[in-house]
């Protein structure tokens, strides 16, 4: 299987395989022409580098950083720094540039981590499965609830609480008002938004708050805003105990700890004021 790493002559390429959470695949390859391996034209990206690669048996959650230059139209830096390269799944491996199809080395697989840029170059962090060890195994406790709404726990329905509809005024680049939404106060308040159509078509926004039918985001968005766009707007929620109770009727599946009392605890003492 990895025969041509032993050959009198080297003829080892690296090849990067990069897949956004849209579907979007996209290949490049260290070699000096373009090759083409299962159906996916890998481009010559020469400024592309891997850092050093370490393969062991062990557990340690290991990453390794890809290093190049935004030299193909595939990889914007308005696309970097707009997300839609987060967590996108990566595949890293060597062939035989002379046979790419029959002679392949997987080297290392796992997910775009922190995607920073400078100047003309960007720097992606490579977290392989084992990097999921990292997280928490059991949950902390909190005042505030740790479902998200409309989840498997929450088990709110978010169908009659989603809606599409379209742009009538911008008012800057967090703000603007769409034609139709709910009356509740603050409804779409920690919600979501989905652009369907423009620049911004597929990428997600967090709703910072919402007054009829002007929405306030929370960060600026990626690409200049149009009347007319089509927008999918979610409903939110603030994760108290007194909305999920009061606005859902959900105290049932509240998942917080409202009443636990907290590390002020530690300070009291009698005839304290």
């Amino acid at each position: 299987m990895t025969a041509f790493l032993d050959a009198p002559v080297t003829t080892v390429a690296f090849c990067w395989r990069l897949q956004r959470r849209d579907g979007v695949a996209i290949g490049f390859t260290t070699h000096d022409r373009t090759l083409e391996i299962g159906g996916i034209v890998y481009r010559a990206a020469p400024g592309m580098l891997p850092s050093a690669i370490t393969l062991n048996d062990g557990f340690d959650a290991g990453s390794m950083d890809v290093v190049g230059a935004l030299t193909s139209d595939a990889i914007a830096a308005a696309d970097l720094a707009s997300g839609r390269w987060d967590g996108a799944s990566v595949r890293l491996f060597a062939v035989d540039w002379d046979d790419p199809e029959e002679e392949q080395l997987l080297l290392a697989r796992g997910v775009l981590g922190a995607v920073s840029q400078e100047g003309g170059a960007f720097t992606a962090e490579l977290r392989g499965p084992v990097a999921q060890l990292d997280r928490p195994v059991v949950e902390l406790t909190s005042p505030e609830c740790r479902a998200r709404l409309g989840d498997r726990r929450c088990r709110v329905d978010l169908a009659p609480r989603t809606r599409i509809t379209t742009v009538t005024a911008v008012i800057d680049e967090t703000s603007f008002d769409v034609a139709s939404a709910s009356v509740e106060t603050n409804a779409y308040g920690y919600g979501r938004l989905r652009w369907l159509t423009s620049e911004n078509s597929g990428l997600g926004a967090a709703i910072l708050r919402s007054a009829g039918n002007r929405l306030t985001l929370r960060d600026p968005v990626a690409f200049p805003v149009e009347t007319g766009t089509l927008v999918e707007i979610v409903e939110g929620c603030d994760k108290l105990f007194a909305t999920c109770a009061g606005r859902f009727a959900n105290s049932a599946n509240f998942r917080g700890e409202p009443h636990l009392p907290g590390n002020d605890l530690l300070t009291r003492y009698p005839g304290a004021s």
